[in-house]
């Protein structure tokens, strides 16, 4: 942590201070003047909080305070001040200033109130996230080289952006890479989580509040709006911000002006909007839950992260890049994962996406017995049983069945509508008729078994969505869960134009 400054003539008020931080594990520094703090504020990153007397030689407390509060408008300053000089308080209130704290001070309600100042001085250094530290994005699968594609034509422009996909897959780190590729990247990055805060709080959260606005609000506090200024707010779960406050963030975004709770004068705010959500916002349109305008004012460019499922192919990377993660982060040698390992993950369905990938490589970091992980150290949810993983495709003599009869390992696969030239076989039997197809064509001489069996499965799938949906492809690939440039390029590639 950053130290506390404390900046006064008086050696006995500096004395106390830096003792009573010491007991408290505070780091202090002391200066005797407002020269010397400007200087070293151009030689140090800063302090955690300021605490300034009012009246000094070489320049009074509330000259440093609008000097300090012009380079860093989120540092929380402390104003101590004799009873006789409240003028100056107020002063020093309307300068920004975090509290004043009145002389003679009970050293104890001293110390509480720098300690309440280094909370919000901790909590104002969400701003400061170093983007340098942001995890590249990783992925080979066609669906997120078209993410990559996306945030390549968004680097230069500062549009707002709607990021959809399941809970897990990654939207806040696309929100991360569309701010650190864009115009904005050296402003700052604030992200909040509309769902995880109660109603009451989220507008304090959202636009901050003044002194006294409510029970509670002791100072001025600036909300998300006025931290991201100049930089990228990333609004994470939209859909479940209440309508009353939707209202309010229409009008930010409008025109660029809001108010604090509790204030009376307009505060304006540059903020690049990216909002993301799991829900289907058309959907809660027509529920009357989300305002349309609202709704049309975010929704200028949609990107759609596509579920860790739909890009299996990228599990073994992420797999080995989160244990090389894991391991770093517990100071521990890497453990390595087999090939059939990798073979049960990438037959699991992960309804929790890439962070369920993630957390279980954590999971296997600390648990695995042994340096190579194999399928027998796996967590129970993948479900490793003595059986081989099957591939999942789906030829043309097997039959339809419900997701419940596929077993864990293939219960991600599609309800399958079943074809006019789909003969009627037992529910239990298409996993049957999978190995005899593949074990009849794995005794011949061929090298293209899994292209073969898997241009079956996807051209059969795909027949069935657009069967479903008469031909609307966009209304299949959404049943399907893929994206509109997957299936487009599947078509063409077996032949089903």
């Amino acid at each position: 942590m950053k130290p506390i400054w404390i900046v006064d003539d008086d050696q006995s008020i500096r004395f106390v201070l830096e003792k009573a931080l010491l007991r408290e594990q505070l780091p202090s520094r002391s200066f005797t003047n407002a020269r010397d703090v400007l200087t070293a504020l151009d030689e140090d990153k800063g302090p955690q909080v300021l605490v300034s007397d009012i009246r000094m030689p070489g320049g009074s407390g509330l000259d440093l305070l609008d000097k300090v509060k012009a380079k860093y408008p989120g540092l929380p300053v402390i104003i101590m001040t004799a009873y006789s000089d409240l003028d100056s308080a107020v002063s020093a209130f309307q300068g920004g200033a975090f509290e004043y704290l009145p002389k003679p001070f009970d050293l104890s309600k001293a110390v509480e109130l720098i300690r309440r100042a280094v909370e919000e001085s901790q909590r104002e250094e969400v701003v400061d996230e170093g983007m340098d530290d942001t995890p590249e994005m990783l992925g080979q699968a066609p669906a997120m080289q078209d993410v990559f594609r996306a945030i390549g034509r968004l680097s230069q422009s500062n549009v707002t952006v709607m990021i959809t996909g399941e809970s897990g897959s990654g939207k806040e780190l696309v929100a991360r890479a569309l701010h650190k590729h864009s115009p904005r990247a050296n402003g700052p990055f604030v992200a909040i989580n509309t769902a995880a805060i109660p109603k009451d709080l989220l507008e304090s959260e959202l636009f901050g509040h003044e002194r006294g606005a409510f029970t509670g609000a002791q100072t001025m506090r600036r909300g998300r709006f006025e931290q991201a200024d100049g930089g990228t707010l990333f609004l994470d779960e939209i859909g479940d911000m209440p309508f009353d406050l939707q209202t309010r963030l229409l009008r930010v975004l409008s025109d660029g002006h809001f108010y604090r709770v509790g204030g009376h004068s307009a505060v304006k705010t540059n903020v690049r909007v990216i909002a993301a959500t799991h829900q289907n916002l058309e959907q809660r349109v027509k529920e009357g839950v989300f305002r349309e305008d609202l709704f049309h004012r975010l929704n200028v460019i949609r990107l759609r992260l596509p579920a860790l499922r739909e890009r299996r192919e990228d599990i073994p990377m992420l797999t080995r890049h989160f244990l090389q993660q894991s391991a770093r982060q517990l100071g521990v040698e890497p453990k390595r994962i087999s090939d059939a390992a990798l073979a049960w993950l990438g037959q699991f369905g992960f309804p929790g996406n890439v962070r369920q990938l993630e957390n279980m490589c954590h999971w296997l970091t600390v648990m695995a017995p042994a340096q190579v992980i194999e399928p027998k150290d796996l967590p129970p949810e993948v479900a490793v049983t003595e059986a081989p993983p099957a591939v999942a495709v789906l030829t043309g003599s097997m039959p339809v069945t419900e997701p419940s009869a596929l077993g864990p390992v293939h219960a991600e696969i599609a309800v399958l509508q079943k074809l006019p030239d789909a003969p009627a076989m037992p529910a239990a039997g298409w996993e049957q008729g999978l190995e005899s197809e593949a074990r009849a064509l794995l005794a011949t001489d061929r090298t293209d078994v899994w292209d073969t069996l898997t241009a079956r499965f996807e051209s059969r799938l795909i027949q069935a969505a657009l069967a479903a949906t008469r031909g609307r492809r966009i209304d299949a690939a959404q049943k399907l869960g893929i994206g509109r440039n997957t299936i487009t390029r599947k078509i063409q590639e077996l032949g089903l134009e």
